[in-house]
């Protein structure tokens, strides 16, 4: 649909506009809005399905609640799409997610509307309840809404702050989108619960009946909140877990009905408390091929438009426009080097926080079921639970991106490397991330690993190599880290493809200089992990140049190689260390530390990460503002 077409949506570039509209314009509203967004993203990849399921009840808040005064606090923030074009970046939505574009989840520092930050899962009921406190304290009469969904109810924190919210009686409305399914369809107790829970509105309205008419503190009105389970069981069935925590529940209603959803907003804006609205929404509704797949199309790339109205006859799904085939991914090859391992060893299992298929584990879920377990989005959980299978005798292959993984730091040091069990903790989408931009980016993880007695940290330059330690960790009997990119493999000459070729803590030499008087002028390279492809090509550029270059590929950040240190230390006067994480307490500051407490007169340049949060922006950018392509180590070498 061309712009000009558009009936209403060109005429909302905020919240107020949007008001102007009539409850029937916005069923109109909400089709072009939904058009918009896939014409957009069809060009310019982004977070598809779960922005379309959201759409309606974004158009209700924004039409209900008078944002930013008050607060629409998003959770799992690829739901958010609607709302950054109804909060005037409908204009700019076509740089989404590129470099000096809007970002790809909300952003405070990118807009008001933005109430607070959401890139992976589970912070915004705690995060509006500190938004509704502060409003009781300060006498602010503004209003607090967090919107949990896309199995981010399933994370700890969420429980967290629904316990500590139910207890404090502020105005808080949290509303659970429940598309039964996240990325991956949804894992857990929670999600039957949620699937299961039976239409409430004629308790809701015989409660609220009754709570209007006595007073607050009246020994009726007490007597009534006493009893209230045992008549919410009597006409339920069932229990409400929602209101154990003390919120009174609504729903579940339809989340696609945007003109009910005005009423019912507007209702609840008029009752104070904690409150959670349930809310039943499609993934990818209106947009056929998603609703079909809706794990495709979380993020589908570019693809091609497919006119159809749901529940057509299904057509082949397009590709997701991958730079190189998706066997030559670094995902793709652990799935298949996992089950290879899996066949051969009973004791091998895998573990995974709702990320199954972008994790690469398909192949397994579909070979072996009962030795997949997807514990939803809970990082914690899933390490722990690891650690009790380690502590039973298996062999977990716990997988969990690094920006994610974050969350469970507690539970590697406590659960995991105290009793030194055997967890093979295989970090994807480690390193700098590209469009995802700054929630995402994987670059903590080595820094933060490092200084963990007994764990082993480990990342392969390669596919071979990725292969060769997984059977070693598998082997290992202890805190195993490896540590892998998004994206394509590329290979190196010199991999090898043999595990038992690999020693825990040693590397490899892969260039070396020929022996001359004054060696000592001359530069090592000492790379950790795929980065190391652009330290091999700037160091045949470096060649080229007639400059004396020798490239080592460390393979382990922890236990360091000793042996191959002292080597570096003693043959060569300048080191470059590289890696694909922050360069603060990172590989680099390690072998500085070692060289220097061995009294090594060696100078060290170490490329990595720098103190600073990286923005979204594609890879190759990315890398080349923080000096890790060809040409960033060519130019370190030459310093």
């Amino acid at each position: 649909m061309e712009a000009e077409q558009y009936r209403y949506l060109n005429t909302v570039n905020s919240p107020e506009e949007l008001k102007k509209l009539t409850t029937g314009e916005l069923v109109v509203y909400c089709e072009e809005l939904r058009r918009f967004i896939i014409q957009t993203l069809a060009h310019n990849p982004g977070h598809l399905a779960s922005s379309l399921g959201a759409l309606e009840l974004t158009v209700a808040l924004h039409y209900v609640y008078d944002a930013p005064q008050d607060k629409i606090v998003w959770d799992v923030g690829h739901q958010a799409y609607a709302h950054k074009i109804i909060t005037g970046r409908r204009d700019a939505f076509h740089t989404l997610r590129r470099s000096g574009g809007i970002a790809g989840f909300p952003r405070p520092s990118e807009s008001p509307f933005d109430a607070f930050i959401a890139g992976h899962a589970s912070n915004s009921i705690s995060a509006a309840l500190g938004f509704a406190i502060a409003n009781r304290l300060t006498g602010n009469p503004h209003h607090v809404v967090a919107v949990i969904g896309d199995g981010a109810m399933s994370g700890g924190l969420a429980f967290e702050g629904l316990n500590n919210a139910g207890v404090s009686k502020s105005d808080l409305l949290v509303i659970l989108n429940d598309n039964r399914i996240s990325i991956d369809k949804g894992a857990g107790a929670l999600r039957e619960y949620l699937v299961g829970i039976t239409t409430s509105r004629r308790y809701n309205r015989f409660k609220t009946r009754l709570w209007n008419r006595f007073q607050p503190g009246s020994r009726v009105h007490n007597f009534l909140k006493k009893t209230a389970n045992a008549i919410k069981h009597g006409l339920l069935q069932q229990s409400n877990l929602f209101e154990s925590f003390g919120f009174r529940y609504f729903g579940p209603v339809d989340g696609h009905d945007v003109v009910s959803l005005v009423k019912v907003l507007r209702d609840l804006r008029e009752i104070g408390g904690p409150k959670l609205l349930h809310t039943l929404t499609v993934k990818g509704h209106g947009y056929a091929p998603a609703e079909r797949d809706p794990t495709h199309w979380h993020a589908p790339g570019k693809f091609e438009l497919q006119n159809e109205e749901p529940g057509a006859p299904s057509a082949p799904t397009p590709p997701s426009s991958p730079i190189t085939p998706p066997s030559s991914r670094w995902s793709d090859v652990f799935g298949a080097a996992l089950l290879d391992l899996a066949l051969a060893d009973e004791r091998i299992v895998a573990v995974t926080p709702a990320m199954g298929s972008g994790s690469g584990l398909g192949a397994m879920i579909a070979a072996m079921p009962g030795r997949v377990f997807d514990v939803g989005i809970a990082e914690g959980h899933a390490v722990t639970f690891a650690a009790g299978l380690a502590a039973a005798g298996l062999v977990p292959f716990c997988v969990v991106y690094s920006s994610f993984l974050q969350r469970a730091w507690d539970n590697v040091i406590h659960d995991v490397a105290i009793e030194g069990l055997g967890v093979v903790l295989c970090i994807d989408r480690g390193g700098l991330v590209g469009e995802d931009g700054t929630t995402h980016q994987g670059v903590f993880d080595i820094a933060g690993l490092l200084p963990i007695p007994g764990v082993v940290v480990s990342s392969p330059m390669d596919a071979s190599e990725l292969r060769s330690l997984m059977l070693l960790a598998s082997r290992s009997e202890c805190p195993f880290v490896i540590r892998y990119p998004r994206g394509a493999v590329e290979s190196v000459p010199g991999s090898v493809g043999d595990g038992a070729s690999i020693e825990i803590g040693r590397g490899r030499r892969l260039r070396d200089v020929s022996p001359s008087p004054d060696e000592r002028e001359s530069t090592a390279l000492l790379s950790f992990g795929p980065v190391g492809v652009a330290a091999a090509r700037a160091a045949e550029m470096a060649s080229e140049r007639g400059r004396t270059v020798a490239h080592y590929d460390l393979r382990f950040a922890k236990p360091l190689d000793e042996t191959l240190l002292h080597e570096v230390g003693q043959r060569f006067s300048h080191i470059v260390t590289i890696e694909d994480g922050s360069v603060c307490g990172g590989v680099g500051s390690a072998v500085e530390e070692f060289l220097h407490r061995h009294s090594y007169p060696v100078r060290v340049t170490k490329l990595g990460v720098p103190d600073s949060f990286i923005a979204h922006a594609p890879l190759a950018e990315q890398h080349a503002l923080c000096g890790l392509d060809a040409d960033s180590i060519l130019a370190a070498i030459s310093s």
